[in-house]
């Protein structure tokens, strides 16, 4: 019994071990750090105070960063549930031998750098890029249209990015649903829209959840999109991360906003799971 016990442990050894040194260690260190002082001389010095949360309240400036990325985020998961369940539920119904390729281009931009599919974008949303030239060459427009910088060109890239992680979540959902339960339902009377709304959808819940949590965790600590593609008033939370941390090299602060950063994303896996539960993803991956 002692042997068995202590296998599994070995055999996490090294998983566990990466996780503690490269995520809860460095975690460790953004906590410490955000309590720190930061001198008029710009070094960093040891204390224990809440001054760097204070001035992040003080201000509304700061807060409105953070609605403003939650409020990006929650549109960013409408819209990929919304663009993302059709697909899925296509690949799911369709018989068709193709459905392994078709499944390999929704992965096909995981093959591609992240920074060079946002900065794309610029070549297509840009006063010189793909639409304006045609809208332009069209006599549709005189001038180019300001598609650029916008809240709207950063929900495109951020749809891009993620869409391909809610439509994989719904889609293994949908595949591990018994099709006899659908005929089930069509047997006793029920229309397709009907079994549909009754059958497959509830069904396919627990991947919808999955998804939508997956994808508004993302969103929330992403900055390419909004950096590349936002303008002066687009800037969300990690961008602010950023610009402390890297820009002004103000640790203590840009550790603040951090750790309220990550204190928002746990309250939110913490109240999934109270609602929902974690087993649902883990459910709609068997």
């Amino acid at each position: 019994m002692q042997e068995k016990s202590w296998k599994p442990w070995a055999l996490l050894g090294p998983a566990l071990s990466a996780v503690f040194f490269l995520l809860v260690v460095p975690v460790c260190f953004i906590v410490v750090y955000s309590f720190w002082l930061r001198a008029p001389t710009g070094a960093d010095i040891p204390a224990f105070q809440f001054g760097n949360y204070a001035k992040f309240f003080a201000d509304f400036f700061y807060p409105s960063i953070l609605i403003r990325t939650i409020r990006v985020s929650l549109e960013t998961v409408a819209l990929c549930l919304i663009m993302g369940y059709i697909p899925a539920y296509f690949f799911y119904q369709s018989q068709t031998k193709f459905k392994s390729l078709l499944l390999l281009l929704i992965m096909l931009p995981f093959w591609i750098s992240f920074i060079i599919r946002t900065m794309s974008w610029i070549n297509i949303l840009g006063d010189t890029g793909l639409i304006n030239y045609f809208l332009i060459k069209a006599g549709m427009l005189s001038k180019p249209l300001g598609m650029l910088y916008n809240e709207g060109s950063v929900l495109m890239g951020l749809i891009q990015y993620l869409l391909p992680f809610m439509i994989l979540n719904i889609y293994v959902s949908l595949e591990g649903i018994d099709k006899s339960l659908i005929e089930a339902a069509r047997s006793m009377g029920c229309t397709e829209w009907q079994a549909f709304k009754e059958v497959t959808l509830p069904l396919s819940l627990p991947g919808v959840s999955a998804g939508c949590l997956l994808v508004f965790v993302l969103t929330a600590g992403t900055y390419l999109p909004p950096m590349i593609l936002g303008g002066p008033g687009n800037e969300m939370i990690a961008n602010l991360i950023f610009k402390r941390v890297i820009g002004t090299l103000d640790w203590p602060f840009g550790s603040a906003i951090s750790v309220m950063l990550l204190t928002l994303l746990v309250v939110i896996v913490w109240t999934y799971n109270r609602y929902l539960g974690i087993g649902q993803i883990f459910k709609s991956l068997q």
